[in-house]
């Protein structure tokens, strides 16, 4: 049991972990060279510990110590109590939800350790906006995928904002890096999937129509809503695929289209 530990002090070391959360460049460099991640509020911090992620320390606003009387019980790593003012003179800014945590990463598995029982994946290709992770994330657990697969680009799913956004989905759904891409479409056409882009390209075929397929086992790849998918890339895959949309609108952003696709092609659908 952690016996809380009241901070008054913004410049006391215990809460370097917590400093200057709103620069972004800054806690995407300190955050996995440290290794560690921030989650905010109640349900995420509790999410998290409920995964496995091993708490480094618990800040808490006073208001906030009993709703979070069990966690502290629990603790087997510092809880410090301060006021509202310290806690957005450490981090940067209103902490509204009061309870932050630092937790410590876990190494990531190998991509061939996720694929071998899935039978669904998503490919997120240099996705660099933190919301649109966190939601595509959640998109993901909510509708039955069984891996995430990301390029050596994208944006980090343990940061704080993508935390968030994903109600620590991040935390339910398998996932790693790829360290060579588009090169790792044979890693996924090796383990058996069926790679499929979500593209505009002529050759593109409706999403009802590769439903209908039922294969297998099957490897959604997004790029961004701006760019899209890299030549390299639309080369490499098995298949584009694109989906019909109506009123001259061409295309979805990504949190959305992932969301509909993951529905089209969920294993059982009939």
């Amino acid at each position: 049991m952690a016996a809380p530990t009241v901070l008054d002090d913004p410049d006391d070391s215990r809460l370097y972990d917590y400093t200057h959360l709103t620069d972004v460049q800054l806690r995407r460099r300190r955050e996995p060279a440290e290794g560690l991640f921030i989650a905010e509020g109640e349900k995420v911090i509790r999410r998290a510990l409920h995964a496995g992620y091993r708490m480094r320390s618990l800040l808490l606003t006073p208001k906030w110590a009993e709703v979070m009387a069990d966690v502290i019980d629990a603790a087997d790593a510092p809880v410090y109590l301060v006021d509202p003012d310290t806690a957005e003179r450490v981090t940067g800014y209103h902490v509204h939800r009061g309870a932050l945590a630092s937790m410590q990463r876990t190494p990531l598995p190998e991509p061939a350790a996720l694929l071998r029982g899935a039978r669904r994946v998503a490919v997120f290709e240099d996705l660099v906006d933190h919301a649109n992770t966190g939601a595509a994330f959640r998109n993901a657990a909510a509708l039955g995928v069984d891996a995430v697969l990301l390029t050596p680009r994208c944006a980090d799913p343990l940061y704080r904002r993508s935390v968030k956004v994903s109600m620590g989905a991040v935390f339910q759904v398998p996932w790693t890096r790829l360290e060579s891409w588009p090169g790792d479409v044979g890693t996924l056409r090796s383990a058996g999937f069926t790679v499929a882009a979500l593209c505009l390209s002529e050759r593109a075929v409706p999403l009802d129509e590769l439903a209908a397929r039922r294969d297998e086992r099957l490897a959604l790849v997004f790029g961004t809503e701006g760019e899209g998918l890299a030549p390299d890339t639309l080369a490499a895959v098995d298949t584009h695929v694109r989906i019909p949309m109506d009123a001259g609108v061409d295309s979805l952003n990504v949190a959305a289209a992932s969301a509909v696709a993951f529905y089209a092609t969920r294993p059982g659908r009939s």
